[in-house]
């Protein structure tokens, strides 16, 4: 009898470690969640800030190019053939 009680001893200490290491472990995959949550969403914030600056932004270069073809045209012309 005394062999059966030290059997079910270590049985519930087992299960008792097993708890405490799920527990352990279960917290720590919550804590790197939550981490990513947060980088994720600081990812995303700063995603459509750049887009909404993109989107209201002038294109300044657009302009200058079209101005320069325009002249670059009147500087040759095909009637100036050598």
């Amino acid at each position: 009898m005394d062999r059966m009680s030290k059997v079910e001893e270590l049985i519930a200490e087992t299960r008792l470690n097993d708890l405490i290491h799920k527990k352990e472990a279960e917290k720590n995959k919550n804590c790197v969640l939550w981490v990513l949550a947060i980088i994720g969403a600081v990812a995303a914030v700063a995603g459509i800030a750049y887009a909404v600056y993109c989107f209201f932004t002038p294109d300044y270069l657009e302009d200058f190019e079209e101005d320069f073809d325009d002249d670059f045209d009147d500087y040759f012309n095909d009637d100036d053939e050598v």
